[in-house]
């Protein structure tokens, strides 16, 4: 074997090994999130995006992309199964006229998202601008959750109220492509005085419906990013298998441990995307 001969082996082998951790990565980064999302209710994007960017394993685009299927594949498993156990109880009528303003709001944020992207033609733009609105409600998600105790909460019935909030919730959830994230459980809490597990099923049913169309409209209109078929595979099993995880920790935790576990991630999910906000500047 000549020298030459030698060194592309070895490139080759560290080439191997590196796509190697990257799987890895990419899996318990989906089945991490997935889990406490399903527990939470905040869809598990609102992670999955930000760790990823951090990353820089793959463009802006293709994360948000592969986020979104990894999400929708958790809260059809999740929601399948907090129904079927009857652990947690949902408003179906309030649950239903969110799900579908987040259906149409989740096809008016892809169509912003791919606008922007469309527009500037800078992928480091829109994973900045991303970054910095994902900041935001996460703080003010963070701060509001530290003081909820105080605040009066209100018990909206209107349904054309729910379709108007839920339009909003899907607007943010596919622009930003994290599902649907700690904004939910917010809004859920304060205008419908849902209880933390309450929310964190409506949540997931939101979540369900803005993603299906989200979906469906990328591929009708074939604004599917560049991604690498196995990464796709490998989140979606992440999704699931962290959707049937989180659905079975969710009967035996306590809300009070639910809104622990939340505010950690919300601190943790801050400053990941200051982070990503100065790199992508």
């Amino acid at each position: 074997m000549t020298k030459t001969e030698y060194n592309e082996k070895i490139y080759k082998g560290k080439e191997r090994s590196e796509a190697m951790v990257m799987f890895l990565v990419v899996f318990a980064v989906s089945i991490l999130s997935c889990t406490a999302g399903s527990i939470c209710g905040i869809g598990g994007g609102v992670i999955i995006k930000p760790v990823l960017d951090a990353t820089g394993i793959m463009g802006v685009s293709s994360i948000s992309f592969l986020s979104g299927c990894t999400v929708l594949a958790m809260s059809l498993v999740s929601v399948y199964k907090n129904v079927r156990s009857g652990t947690a109880r949902m408003n179906v009528r309030i649950s239903t006229a969110l799900a579908v303003g987040g259906a149409v709001g989740g096809v008016a944020g892809k169509a912003m998202f791919q606008g922007l992207k469309d527009a500037v033609g800078n992928e480091d733009l829109v994973g900045m601008t991303q970054s910095i609105v994902l900041t935001i409600i996460t703080l003010g998600t963070l701060v509001y959750t530290l003081y909820k105790q105080r605040i009066h909460t209100k018990n909206c019935t209107q349904l054309w109220l729910c379709a108007v909030i839920g339009f909003v919730l899907g607007v943010m959830s596919s622009f930003l492509g994290i599902g649907g994230g700690p904004i939910n459980l917010v809004v859920l809490g304060y205008f419908f005085s849902m209880s933390t597990k309450e929310a964190a099923l409506s949540s997931l049913y939101i979540i369900m419906f803005s993603q299906i169309t989200s979906f469906a409209q990328t591929c009708v209109t074939g604004t599917i990013p560049d991604i690498r078929l196995s990464y796709l595979v490998l989140m979606i099993a992440g999704g699931i298998m962290g959707g049937t995880i989180g659905s079975r920790i969710n009967k035996k935790i306590s809300e009070e441990g639910v809104n622990k576990l939340f505010i950690f991630l919300m601190a943790v999910i801050v400053v990941i995307n200051i982070y990503n906000a100065v790199k992508f500047a």
